[in-house]
């Protein structure tokens, strides 16, 4: 829209510009035209002026020459005729004069006092006739001297004649300086009407340069297309408003079996032996291109060219062509026969993996039913074992000597242990069928609560913590306090024999983004060749009489994190302490994350 806006406005100021360029010169060729005809007409006005100026100089003379004529007694009837020629037509010139000066104040002035002084030489004329006829030859005289004495006309007559030679000489330094300025314009409208010429002719070159660029380069994009399409493995056609071919793609071509010389308005319920004869499909087709309806992933099976029934996708979509007016239909097809038998035997295998989970579940049932009746079975003799020990120890009393007391020593604390033992499998078989209930979990607080526990356990011991701000997780509370609880423990328990322990707990993002959190101490640590055996059922590094313990704890802590999706390991040195790491997800702490998932 743009580049067209710019080019109306181009051809807009460039019609213009012709226009001002070619009618300059007319109205600059007019006016020369009309400025001489003007000077013309100003010539002839002021010859006219002193013509009748002259005239009337002429007439008051020759009307006076007459009267001293008659004077002399040498007139005749045309002598007398003369004498009133003047009297007869001045008066007539004098208002042609007013009339052809009448834009001229100065002229009137000069006028007035003309027709002034004519009437007193006229009247004087008269008046030596009349004293003539009375016999006053003398009175005669004297009255025509005085018309020269009284009324002197040429000086004037001279002034009006001059005047308008000074205005028709401005009046043609003016139109020649117009005739001037007109030939001014003429050349410069010229000029510009040459450089128009060469602009129309560079500009007309350029475009016509562009256009066969633009041509040439539309030429290979469109090869290009084609190349493109062509080269494409997805079977793409166009289709005109009756669902006849206008291209088809190799893929297209090779798929339905159509031959390459004849594939040119092919109706295509006729492609590929009727594989497109489908009646709700090209139902859906002529929607396409009667209402501008889109057509998606549209799934169909069809026999082939190579006679396989192939599952095909098929979309649509009208597009307008350029060059006309009419609708074309974009076909593009999808082979996705391997999809669909993919999905076929993801379904059977989703029908086994449900009838395995159901076989599991009912493995866990009976697991859960087992571990409840072993600890039921194994707790009520444990618990018989102890009582009677205990009551043997009173019915002996003081007969019990040191070796029977340390054998019954051994037997009650052998039996809380065993109770102790199987209590702790079944925390551990729980850990792993117990559903997760997902929550926001504040790490702050349950290592905070973790500290104060284990403090609670050693009174008197001095312990230096460290523990740096901790973020909020998803997860569930009680397994993750039972991480916390087990591993500072350890951290507490294993510094026992440092008069000052140094515990520290931080965390930090890894390159994944997860949580990764650290427990260090300064404790008994382990040597790394045996790091493997840490977080395994009843592995223990160390003996039970320097550090008290049943070695499940870590592998309570391994199944947690793993449930929650991340890992736990170590690094230690012996007697230089030990860090514990573990990592957890950074899952989105949104309502939608919480919940219950087994």
């Amino acid at each position: 829209m743009k580049v067209h806006g710019l080019l109306s406005w181009r051809v807009a100021g460039l019609l213009v510009a012709m226009v001002v360029i070619v009618a300059l010169p007319y109205v600059a060729t007019r006016m020369m035209v009309d400025e001489t005809q003007q000077a013309s007409l100003w010539l002839n006005h002021a010859s006219t002026i002193k013509a009748l100026t002259y005239r009337i100089g002429y007439l008051v003379r020759d009307s006076e020459a007459a009267t001293y004529r008659i004077l002399a007694h040498d007139g005749d009837a045309a002598t007398e005729r003369r004498t009133l020629r003047a009297k007869q037509e001045v008066p007539a010139m004098l208002s042609q004069l007013r009339g052809l000066t009448r834009d001229n104040p100065d002229q009137q002035a000069r006028l007035g006092s003309l027709e002034s002084i004519t009437s007193g030489r006229i009247v004087l004329v008269d008046q030596a006739l009349v004293r003539l006829r009375q016999g006053d030859a003398a009175g005669a005289r004297q009255s025509l001297r005085d018309t020269d004495d009284l009324f002197r006309m040429y000086g004037l007559i001279d002034g009006i004649a001059q005047a308008e030679d000074r205005l028709l000489h401005a009046r043609s330094l003016e139109a020649q300086q117009r005739v001037r300025h007109s030939q001014v314009v003429l050349g410069l409208t010229v000029l510009a009407q040459l450089i128009l010429l060469i602009v129309v002719v560079t500009s007309s070159e350029r475009q016509i340069g562009k256009r066969q660029l633009a041509e040439t380069r539309e030429g290979r994009a469109v090869l290009r297309a084609q190349m493109i399409v062509q080269a494409v493995r997805e079977p793409i056609a166009l289709f005109d408003e009756q669902l006849r071919s206008l291209l088809v793609n190799a893929a297209f071509s090779e798929m339905y079996g159509l031959d390459p010389k004849h594939q040119h308005a092919l109706p295509l319920p006729q492609i590929g032996d009727g594989a497109w004869s489908d009646g709700a499909l090209l139902q859906r087709l002529n929607d396409v291109l009667l209402r501008n309806r889109e057509l998606w992933d549209y799934e169909l099976v069809q026999r082939t060219a190579d006679g396989v029934e192939r599952h095909v996708v098929v979309n649509a979509r009208r597009i307008q062509q350029q060059d006309s007016d009419a609708q074309t239909l974009l076909l593009t097809v999808s082979d996705v026969t391997a999809r669909a038998l993919a999905e076929h035997r993801v379904s059977e295998l989703n029908h086994q993996l449900e009838g395995k989970v159901a076989q599991i579940s009912d493995v866990n049932r009976e697991l859960e039913a087992f571990s409840y009746s072993v600890s039921h079975d194994l707790r009520a003799p444990l618990r018989h074992i102890a009582g009677f020990a205990g009551k043997l120890r009173q019915h002996l009393g003081e007969r019990v000597d040191d070796t029977g007391s340390h054998y019954l020593d051994v037997i009650g604390s052998s039996a809380q242990r065993m109770a102790q033992l199987i209590e702790d499998l079944l925390v551990f078989s729980r850990l792993g069928r117990g559903a997760l209930r997902l929550q926001p979990v504040d790490m702050q607080s349950l290592a905070e609560e973790a500290r104060v526990l284990c403090e609670a356990e050693v009174p008197g011991r001095r312990i230096a913590w460290t523990i740096a701000p901790l973020p909020i997780v998803v997860g569930d509370e009680n397994m993750l306090r039972t991480v916390w609880q087990n591993l500072i423990g350890n951290a507490v328990k294993y510094t026992g024999r440092r008069e000052i322990a140094h515990i520290a707990v931080d965390v930090r993002r890894d390159r994944n983004g997860d949580y990764e959190f650290t427990v260090s101490d300064d404790g008994a640590g382990f040597d790394m060749q045996y790091a493997d055996k840490l977080f395994g059922v009843f592995q223990r590094l160390h003996r039970a009489t320097d550090f008290p313990g049943n070695g499940i704890g870590l592998a309570n802590v391994r199944r947690i994190l793993a449930r929650h999706g991340g890992r736990v390991w170590a690094e230690a040195e012996p007697d230089r302490g030990a860090r514990f790491h573990f990592s957890l997800p950074a899952r989105d702490l949104s309502p939608a994350s919480s919940g219950g998932i087994a």
